[in-house]
């Protein structure tokens, strides 16, 4: 599908992108992937595969996929409206609307029992939970500290065998709301809690649910027409199984069906640290905003100000080197993705220039096998939505190859 307008990648440059994708569709290691590309007034998209491994439909543009935790660039913005609103102010304490997590105790040592704690020395902020350094996350490189057991046995994570809440929001918060803190407010970057809980903030000061308010400021204005924490049943046909391929022999499994599996009925939690399911377009028009700098056909979705705050590093130097570590072994980015340096709100910023992507380019990958930036130095969107979890290196190589050669097409 040839774009319009001005140039911006060369045509032996997306022809080659394509090559690189098909060779893992034809080799049988990803059944199908859509991939969206655009720069300035061109955009340019691959639909390549079939929805299942075994054949059938076809991957289509329109093909609805898990975007995991591609969803934290997207949900994030609903408290961006409300900073812009002046409902909520950065360092504003959330005890009022989160009064759970008033009054918190911390761990000691963050591996350490959970009765040695000790109090926190200030409360937890809009900062703090927007920033990923509220005090607790999934640690995936401490699995065995009584943290991250308490996470599972106290079913705030685990309860579905997804890393997703399972309960109303209220009994979630209830359940978080046992646990102490394993650092102090702002005091470490820690992955995926904190982009729930503002999900219940959201819903909280709005007295919306929290999909009810991302639909109405966000995703109707842009036209996301496709975006929701469940598929309905008249587009479930658009959503193709989720695979997690055996680590041993790449043997298909299916770790999630369409119909009937997890994301065909609305959930009891929207999370907005990997809920959401999407298209290619959906995400480009969130994408393309904020390059535009908070506007869309001429209506301003999110101020310019707060779109600089969320695609800009907002951690401190002393914060970057453990986020990296962290991210680096994050369930979904075990095979060499996240190497970024700095985070905004809701997603990577880069920090340094550890491959072929430029200083600056912002968004975030998904365990589900997709990935979504923007890099405003190039005014570049790239997505690319596979079915295929990360239980094998396959999608994740397939990402950084699509990366790779994304930025060899640009044309100058």
């Amino acid at each position: 599908m040839r774009g319009t307008g001005k140039s911006g990648f060369s045509e032996a440059g997306l022809r080659r992108l394509r090559e690189v994708l098909a060779r893992y569709v034809d080799s049988g290691r990803i059944p199908g992937l859509v991939a969206l590309v655009s720069r300035g007034e061109q955009t340019h998209v691959e639909a390549i595969g079939t929805m299942r491994h075994d054949g059938g439909a076809p991957m289509r543009r329109d093909t609805i996929f898990r975007m995991a935790s591609t969803t934290k660039p997207v949900a994030v913005a609903a408290a961006m409206v409300l900073l812009d609103e002046c409902r909520l102010r950065l360092d504003d304490p959330v005890d009022p609307w989160l009064p759970e997590l008033a009054d918190r105790r911390v761990l000691k040592r963050p591996d350490g029992p959970l009765d040695d704690t000790e109090p926190a020395r200030r409360p937890i902020t809009v900062r703090d939970l927007l920033t990923s350094t509220f005090g607790l996350g999934l640690d995936m490189t401490a699995m065995g500290s009584p943290m991250m057991g308490a996470l599972f046995e106290r079913r705030v994570y685990g309860e579905n065998g997804w890393l997703l809440p399972a309960v109303e929001p209220d009994e979630w918060m209830r359940r978080l709301g046992t646990l102490p803190l394993m650092y102090q407010p702002g005091q470490r970057w820690q992955y995926n809690i904190s982009n729930d809980v503002l999900g219940v903030l959201v819903a909280r000061v709005t007295g919306q649910s929290f999909e009810t308010f991302l639909r109405e400021r966000i995703f109707a204005p842009l036209g996301m027409k496709d975006t929701a924490f469940h598929v309905p049943a008249d587009k479930i046909d658009r959503l193709p199984p989720l695979y997690a391929p055996d680590p041993q022999t790449g043997q298909f499994t299916v770790e999630d069906p369409a119909e009937g599996g997890h994301h065909s009925k609305l959930p009891a939690f929207a999370s907005g640290g990997g809920g959401l399911d999407s298209t290619a377009d959906d995400y480009h028009a969130y994408f393309r905003m904020l390059l535009n700098g908070g506007m869309h056909a001429g209506e301003r979705i999110l101020s310019r100000a707060a779109v600089e705050l969320m695609t800009t590093n907002r951690l401190p130097a002393e914060q970057l080197a453990a986020r990296e570590t962290l991210a680096r072994n994050a369930v979904h980015l075990a095979y060499g993705q996240g190497q970024h340096g700095g985070w905004g709100f809701g997603m990577a910023v880069r920090t340094y220039r550890g491959d072929y992507a430029p200083i600056g380019q912002f968004g975030w990958d998904g365990g589900s096998g997709t990935t979504t930036y923007a890099d405003p130095h190039n005014q570049l969107v790239g997505i690319l939505l596979t079915q295929v979890g990360m239980s094998t290196p396959d999608s994740a190589r397939a990402i950084h190859d699509f990366w790779t050669t994304l930025y060899q097409a640009i044309d100058d």
